[in-house]
């Protein structure tokens, strides 16, 4: 079992292939440019199934495929493979921003994959376009109904950002809720690679927009292996509202990150950090298990985005962890 310094147990482990994406999203990494890390400095599917599989034994119950944009690595299938012939009970999840999903969703739930979140923030192509800087909705919208036909469990993931996306939440809502796939829209997490000046929408924000057509709405009771809040609208169906800026967000924390390059990230905020690369590739799992240990017992207790400061903004960049 895996316990960190406040005595939360963590069993989910994210698991980033590639910190390439083909989206520069305003809300992550616009301004950077089409670039990638060299192969070699990167885990292989070997290494990072070595650490996944340790891991998996010591507690490890849900493994998370995540990026950059995770599609963007050849092979993604034959990785989720070698995890699924593992344990084939694992929960195992991969996020995406859906483009490249319409070539692959089969081979992917043919490979053992069981869920699948997609980015999805706005339902207007040309806010789409602004948001990803890429014409984009279309082939995304292909890539859910390519996931919803294969068969995978889907849940779409939208970041209302003020004066782009805010008006288009009950739009994604509105889909959502006629294809029977979970929304949860995201608080923007304030970070130094996003945008300059971009705003996102509190929890009371989206519920205001909601409740626009959707008065009565209620919270359910919390989830607590959940990051979201739940909400039921009066005919049972419920979105989701994860919020890094509430006080308590963290309380309940269950997740541990492993990078492409091997690095292991105790909270998405900062940016402490520890390698087991060297370990790995020289087939020392034990002294890999041992550093993952070490970073949980050095885990911060909570994020600093609730702190009320503007000026408190994450130097994290997220494309490297998945978010």
């Amino acid at each position: 079992m895996l316990i960190d310094g406040f005595g939360r147990k963590h069993d989910y482990l994210r698991v980033s292939v590639t910190e390439r994406c083909n989206f520069r999203c305003q809300y992550c990494m616009p301004e950077k440019p089409f670039s990638w890390v060299p192969k070699e400095n990167l885990l292989s599917y070997e290494d990072l199934f070595k650490f996944i599989s340790a891991s998996i034994d010591e507690g490890i119950k849900k493994v998370r495929i995540t990026g950059g944009e995770p599609l963007l690595r050849e092979g993604l299938d034959v990785f989720i493979k070698m995890i699924f012939d593992y344990k084939n009970d694992i929960d195992l999840a991969l996020t995406t921003n859906g483009f490249l999903l319409p070539k692959v969703a089969q081979e992917l739930k043919n490979a053992g994959l069981k869920r699948i979140n997609i980015s999805l923030d706005s339902m207007n192509p040309a806010t789409a376009a602004k948001i990803a800087q890429k014409d984009v909705l279309g082939t995304v919208l292909a890539g859910i109904q390519a996931a919803d036909d294969a068969g995978l469990k889907i849940k779409i993931n939208c970041v209302p950002i003020k004066g782009i996306n805010d008006i288009d939440v009950i739009d994604v809502l509105d889909f959502c809720k006629e294809k029977g796939y979970v929304i949860r829209f995201i608080e923007f997490m304030e970070n130094h690679h996003a945008k300059d000046g971009a705003k996102g929408l509190n929890s009371d924000e989206i519920k205001a927009l909601v409740s626009k057509k959707y008065p009565n709405f209620k919270a359910v009771p919390r989830d607590n292996s959940s990051p979201a809040q739940y909400y039921e609208l009066e005919d049972g169906y419920q979105f989701g509202i994860i919020e890094p800026h509430k006080d308590d967000f963290c309380a309940a924390c269950n997740r541990i990150r492993l990078t492409a390059e091997g690095f292991l990230i105790p909270c998405l905020y900062f940016e402490d950090a520890m390698s087991i690369k060297d370990a790995i590739q020289k087939n020392n799992v034990d002294e890999a298990v041992a550093i993952l240990k070490k970073v949980l017992a050095g885990k911060p207790e909570k994020n600093k985005w609730s702190v009320k400061d503007d000026n408190e903004v994450s130097s994290r960049a997220f494309y490297q962890t998945g978010g």
